[in-house]
């Protein structure tokens, strides 16, 4: 019988689980021991997150019996969370809202601009933010639990393993394991840093702080524009797997914006002072030489890891990649042991990215079911990047496109544009940038879009359909655009890289 798997896995079949004692999570109010049995259901989804819960409730809407297990192991520090997986929890949702706070921290500055009489400091208050924040997200984790009641989707707050590729038990978890991935071989590291997993949890302000990786990016950017200090310190490439000249508009704006950068640097050691604050010792890669700084918070933003070890999945025959140890799967979803299927950030070579992991969790479900024969195209994904100018693009980088087509074969129309809305308050728009990545031969098809500046994911999102679509650059240059926005600026672009003029707009 099919079954599935995801972190999002998933299980389909008639699965049977032995009977046995497992020890509630620590959280639960309860001193003694639950037996939990589970038989007959149609499809098991280990793992609560975005696509394991589409995939559950999609099935269940198509008439099937469905149990959903999902465990949060704490973090280090303490932190926990309810059902809805990283995005809902410690990823998308309380990130964009911090980002948020920020930007209006922004329009606060320019409001004297506009008229508005507005007290010369205005002071943020963390606590009051972060306890919005959470309250909404433990709405939508309250919401996930009504949907899957409503549905008749029987949820199962325990840690699940295989015990062979036909019976999944749940048992109690020995020891800490960690998503959000931890440095290696850094002394204090565990001891005084949090990670991304803490910080849309902490109820006080984190203070100077160094984010410590790449993907911190969005984290220091809402840090400094709440008036923090924040400093990135980055060992190699910002933003690595995105275009590399917008990563570099990006960290371009950021810096001159208040965040501090230390690049080609990586941390030795995290020490505790007499006065409570730490010591950062790191090392400049080019040089050699060591320095030191004091901050309140280090966080750890170097990215997350699959926790599949716990799932015993080689007591299944499931195949994982042996360094990332991700799920190994075809474009069906389906792992090495054919009823067994991973979608989502589990597994390998898939985008770690919420709507995706929603689509092929649907996508699955109704082909479990015998509703449709339909797979996931992980081509032209569309994302955002929420950094304080927001970077939104969709389909190849240009370093992608002539690596596959040559450089011969791909044209670029590109932009520096100013947003209206910066004009009044006099702001640097050095930064606010646009390409697009066409192949040359006529009509020039669109290969990528690419665009620095407000409100990116949502001017994204319509230009997203068109490249799933098909759009050629002489379709775009067709499309009127809608005066004033800065999203009008995509379908005017007319200079390309190759003539060497500047693409500077002027007017309007």
């Amino acid at each position: 019988a099919p079954w599935a798997c995801s972190p999002q896995t998933c299980l389909p079949g008639r699965l049977r689980w032995p009977r046995r004692r497992v020890q509630p999570p620590h959280w639960q109010a309860s001193g003694s021991h639950a037996g939990v049995r589970a038989d007959g259901y149609d499809l098991l989804v280990i793992g609560g997150g975005s696509g394991g819960l589409a995939c559950a409730k999609e099935a269940a809407q198509l008439g099937k019996k469905v149990a959903v297990v999902d465990y949060v192991e704490p973090s280090p520090r303490g932190t926990r969370w309810g059902l809805g997986g990283t995005c809902v929890n410690v990823g998308c949702i309380p990130k964009k809202l911090m980002h948020q706070a920020a930007l209006l921290g922004g329009m606060i500055r320019d409001a004297p601009h506009y008229g508005w009489e507005v007290p010369p400091l205005v002071p943020h208050d963390w606590r009051k933010m972060a306890e919005a924040v959470q309250n909404h997200v433990k709405s939508l984790n309250w919401g996930h639990r009504v949907q899957l009641q409503d549905r008749k989707v029987k949820y199962f707050n325990i840690k699940a393993s295989f015990v062979n590729e036909h019976m999944v038990c749940g048992v109690t978890k020995d020891g800490k394991e960690v998503r959000a991935r931890w440095p290696e071989g850094i002394e204090g590291a565990l001891e005084y840093g949090i990670t991304s997993d803490d910080i849309f949890w902490l109820k006080e302000s984190p203070g100077k702080t160094p984010p410590l990786a790449d993907v911190a990016l969005e984290c220091a950017g809402f840090l400094t524009g709440l008036g923090l200090d924040a400093t990135v310190m980055v060992r190699s490439i910002p933003l690595r797997g995105f275009d590399q000249q917008m990563s570099s508009l990006v960290t371009e704006y950021m810096a001159s914006h208040g965040t501090r950068f230390l690049r080609g640097c990586t941390p030795s050691r995290v020490g505790r002072l007499p006065d409570g604050q730490l010591q950062v010792t790191w090392e400049d890669l080019a040089s050699g030489k060591k320095d030191v700084g004091t901050f309140d918070t280090v966080l750890w933003a170097i990215g997350r890891v699959p926790e599949t070890r716990s799932l015993h999945l080689e007591n299944a025959g499931v195949n994982t990649h042996p360094n990332s140890q991700k799920i190994l799967v075809d474009a069906g979803e389906a792992t090495s042991v054919p009823h067994i299927y991973a979608i989502g950030d589990v597994a390998e070579g898939r985008p770690e990215l919420t709507p995706p992991a929603v689509m092929a969790g649907k996508l699955l479900a109704r082909r479990l079911c015998g509703q449709s024969s339909d797979l996931m195209d992980y081509d032209n994904v569309p994302t955002t990047v929420f950094t304080p100018l927001e970077y939104g693009c969709v389909g190849l980088s240009e370093e992608e496109a002539v690596a596959r087509h040559g450089e011969e074969h791909v044209e670029v129309y590109h932009a520096y544009y100013k947003p209206l809305e910066f004009t009044v308050a006099e702001r640097d728009a050095s930064q606010c940038y646009i390409k697009m990545v066409c192949l040359r031969e006529p009509p020039q098809l669109v290969l990528g879009l690419h665009f620095l500046g407000p409100n990116a994911g949502e001017v994204t999102q319509g230009f997203a359909l068109g490249i799933k679509c098909g759009a050629s650059y002489a379709q775009v240059m067709r499309t009127l655009g809608i005066h004033p926005t800065c999203a009008e600026e995509v379908a005017k672009l007319r200079i390309t890289k190759r003539s060497g003029l500047d693409p500077t707009v002027t007017g309007c």
